[in-house]
């Protein structure tokens, strides 16, 4: 096999694009830590690149654990494949070995610890805590969490809300500060929505997956709920991640700039509307899968923006 022919599988298995996810994420983090940066410091950029570096190795890592568990139990060889969701297909067809596959879920896994251990040491004790939660989220998704409802909730923290305050609290915190003093409170707020979007992202994304996730010994959220009232959930939590960026705007905690964030709402309403009506039919599932990684992302890459603006 040529060198890149497997580059395209090693991406496709990874899950490559939607790796951008990670970045937005790092980016907001990174945008508050660029307002809030201690008066006579200055910003590291070493730093900001070890978090990109840590937080898109533990993304790599959830995915490869993922296809990797769910080649095993075979729910990839019985999922209904679609853009968004299904699993990469790569391992499944026999493209990658389980055994190569898994090494690089462990080492992608252990270098995101290696860089949150170094943050820990050297910037606050609380990088090892959130870092802690989204290891453990990583390694026990789908053995765990995504048998007792809990995989969107931990999704959420890990790879939203966790994200985000860890990447403010690297660029920011020093040793000695208290933990009252380490987030302000337009930061701690504007890292929920991410959080909520990204247990969505999740929880929509399972949707086609509903039968093919039971034979494989799986108990999300819409297996649980069914799909109607999952829809309804989803839809909640739409409603909840811009109340949040409204209210916060509404109370002055964060400046008009933030009402960019609002521009993906038309998306967010298709989608949950999509969901609720054709929850059931795949094929007319799909525009509402793709409107919300569109809702997602651009939520997320707004908020990132709206920080940057209140700095100029």
């Amino acid at each position: 096999m040529r060198n890149t022919e497997k580059l395209k599988l090693w991406l496709a298995e990874m899950r490559a694009p939607f790796l951008i996810l990670a970045v937005l994420l790092v980016a907001i983090g990174l945008a508050f830590g660029w307002k809030y940066h201690p008066e006579g410091t200055t910003f590291n950029p070493l730093h900001a690149f070890l978090l990109l570096v840590g937080v898109v190795s533990s993304h790599i890592s959830v995915n490869l654990f993922n296809e990797y568990s769910d080649n095993k139990t075979k729910i990839d060889h019985n999922t209904k494949r679609t853009p968004f969701s299904g699993g990469s297909g790569v391992l499944s067809s026999g493209k990658l070995s389980e055994r190569s596959v898994l090494q690089a879920a462990v080492g992608t896994l252990t270098l995101a610890l290696a860089i949150g251990i170094y943050f820990a040491v050297t910037i606050h004790w609380i990088i090892l805590l959130l870092a802690g939660i989204g290891a453990f989220s990583i390694l026990f998704y789908t053995t765990v969490l995504t048998k007792f409802q809990l995989g969107e909730l931990f999704s959420g923290l890990a790879l939203g809300t966790f994200v985000v305050l860890g990447s403010y609290v690297v660029m920011t915190g020093s040793p000695e500060m208290a933990i009252k003093d380490l987030f302000p409170l337009d930061v701690i707020l504007m890292s929920i929505p991410p959080g909520i979007l990204t247990a969505l992202l999740l929880l929509i994304n399972e949707f086609p997956d509903v039968e093919a996730d039971k034979m494989g010994g799986r108990k999300h959220l819409v297996i649980w709920l069914g799909r109607k009232k999952a829809a309804y959930v989803y839809t909640l939590g739409m409603v909840a991640s811009f109340g949040v960026i409204i209210g916060a705007a509404l109370f002055n905690i964060v400046t008009p700039w933030f009402m960019l964030a609002l521009l993906p709402m038309p998306l967010a309403y298709k989608a949950s509307l999509g969901a609720i009506r054709y929850g059931h039919d795949m094929p007319k599932l799909v525009p509402a899968l793709g409107m919300n990684v569109l809702t997602v992302l651009g939520t997320d890459l707004f908020i990132a923006v709206a920080v940057m603006m209140e700095t100029l």
